[in-house]
């Protein structure tokens, strides 16, 4: 089979499911179940993976749904909670305070505080927080999920406590040969690494700084009564300063103390600055910007979770610190979760379900259910059900609502995520030729040249967008990317980083974040027209980051040092 037809097949499922989902509109959980079918008869025909790998890797991407599921549910239980406590009406009155335009309250509670889950958690749980709390606080359920899957670009590569460069580049790029290369240089593995995550901070600061600005704008254009891209723009000065408040701290933390930090500390330091100057409205419109009444939404803005807060009025007053402590100890417990420094990291994966080499593929399945967020989430909720004095039968109506919500994610997610699992592992094979992703990159590489470093980004986008994750695609791609930078003589470092940014970018597309957020709002089956939407942003990002790569690697000459002067 030729390269041209083998990277044709490959896609085919994907651009099958885009045009499903996008062109025609369909739903999920019509569209999800045909692109799995179709991988599977193209990987065992075209590739020739055996018929038990197949199953294999679909029962190894059933751990992987159990997982998403679980975080789903913590994060609709948590929001439930707090909803039969009295306390989304608080934290809703809270934000009036600070301001009551919903384009301050993006550049808040979207931009920054989820940028502070992405820090801490990553792997799609801003969206699944955020989506919940924006609906809560009266923003439609579309927006809500298309806002929160947009903050799921900059802070993403040093998410999870910097796990995608931690785990999905140093995983997918650590090898005897570069050690060998390294160590001929006056290099160390770990040194090479932090000049990866210096390139990766640099480019997302500059690419990502107008992503609050974007995320207003894009909700004006969509979700505003005059539609207008004009009113979300007329918050540029804020929106600057709220994209530079997270990116400036986030840039320098890359420089000076490496990847696990950059996203913490800068949606920190930025929520700490941006709170206090949208109090004292500094650089605010004169103008609040408010949706149209919700009477004026049309239906498809809307998903099953309604939150009537005014019916939900406490009988017992609340303090708005009180009320947040939920998801201020939620953000603590899941930085403390994951440092490596802490025993708790241990214990918590000490703890882990798993099938090994699933039926004689090598195809492993596990899943450390304490470590997951959802535990964490679950576990806050019970501590708000002491904190917040609510009664038995208000808990038992918040884990009800949940349950019935997580049911709908989870029959789109048993065919998607297994679908993402074949892919990734259809590199063994009969035929000896290399796995899907690796096909449509190889193609890429071959028809495109010296001008790589503008493409490689889609490269790590397509591998997020297959995978839902920075960290899979980094593991997947980096060191594809490093040895196409290494046969063009381009710095292999500068071109791994482009990996890492776009794979952060593709994770606004990434089909089961999307599903996963949805979920959380009662949105199911609107998937298409949020991908719709969020496509825009990421051809953005993944463009202005390769054209800066190509201008750095071409006029600013960026250096490598595997590569001789």
């Amino acid at each position: 089979m030729s390269p041209d037809l083998q990277a044709l097949l490959a896609i085919l499922p994907i651009l099958g499911a885009g045009v499903m989902l996008i062109g025609f509109r369909w739903p999920a959980s019509r569209t999800m179940p045909l692109a799995f079918l179709l991988t599977i008869i193209i990987v065992i025909s075209g590739w020739g993976m055996t018929f038990q790998r197949v199953i294999a890797s679909t029962i190894q991407g059933l751990f992987i749904t159990f997982d998403i599921l679980y975080i789903i549910f913590g994060a609709i239980l948590l929001l439930n909670i707090l909803k039969y406590s009295g306390a989304i009406q608080v934290i809703r009155a809270g934000f009036s305070v600070i301001s009551t335009d919903r384009r301050v309250q993006v550049v808040i509670a979207i931009w920054l505080f989820g940028a502070f889950i992405e820090g801490a958690a990553g792997f799609g749980t801003p969206a699944a927080i955020t989506a919940p709390l924006m609906v809560a606080l009266g923003f439609p359920a579309a927006a809500a999920v298309m806002l929160g899957m947009m903050v799921q670009s900059t802070p993403v590569t040093f998410g999870a406590v910097g796990t995608p460069v931690l785990v999905g580049i140093k995983g997918g790029l650590e090898n005897p040969d570069l050690h060998a290369e390294l160590a001929l240089a006056g290099w160390e593995f770990g040194d090479y690494l932090q000049l990866i995550t210096v390139n990766v901070a640099i480019l997302h600061a500059i690419a990502g700084t107008i992503m609050p600005l974007f995320m207003c704008a894009m909700m004006t254009r969509y979700f505003g009564k005059n539609k207008s891209w004009k009113e979300g723009l007329a918050i540029f000065p804020f929106a600057l300063i709220g994209g530079l408040a997270f990116t400036i701290p986030y840039l320098l933390t890359g420089i000076f103390l490496g990847p696990e930090f950059p996203s913490l500390l800068g949606s920190l330091i930025g929520m700490i600055l941006i709170t206090f100057l949208a109090k004292k409205k500094v650089l605010t419109p004169k103008q609040d910007w408010d949706f149209a009444p919700r009477e004026a939404w049309p239906k498809h803005w809307m998903g099953k979770i309604e939150i009537k807060v005014e019916a939900l009025t406490s009988t017992k007053s609340m303090s708005i610190s009180r009320a947040w402590l939920p998801y201020l100890l939620l953000a603590l417990l899941l930085v403390i979760s994951r440092l490596p420094q802490l025993p708790f990291k241990t214990f918590l994966t000490s703890v882990k379900f798993s099938w090994l080499d699933i039926l004689g593929t090598g195809v492993d399945g596990a899943s450390t259910p304490l470590y997951l967020p959802g535990t964490i989430l679950i576990l806050v909720g019970i501590i708000t059900y002491f904190l917040h004095k609510m009664t038995l039968p208000q808990l038992g109506k918040a884990i009800n609502d949940s349950s019935k919500m997580v049911f709908g994610a989870g029959f789109v997610l048993i065919f998607t995520v297994p679908m993402v699992r074949i892919y990734i592992n259809s590199g063994v094979n009969e035929l000896g030729i290399s796995a899907m992703p690796i096909a449509m990159a190889e193609w890429v590489a071959g028809n495109v040249g010296v001008i790589w470093p503008l493409f490689a980004p889609s490269i790590g986008a397509l591998g997020a967008f297959i995978a839902g994750s920075n960290t899979v695609s980094n593991l997947m791609f980096s060191l594809f990317q490093f040895g196409v930078a290494k046969s063009l003589v381009l710095p292999m470092a500068s071109v791994v980083a482009l990996q890492a940014v776009g794979a952060a970018a593709g994770n606004m597309i990434a089909i089961h974040n999307v599903v996963a957020a949805s979920a959380t709002v009662g949105l199911l089956g609107q998937e298409g027209n949020t991908l719709r939407k969020t496509i825009i942003p990421t051809v953005y990002y993944v463009l202005i980051v390769g054209i800066l790569g190509l201008l750095a690697i071409n006029f600013l000459h960026v250096g490598d040092p595997l590569i001789p002067d």
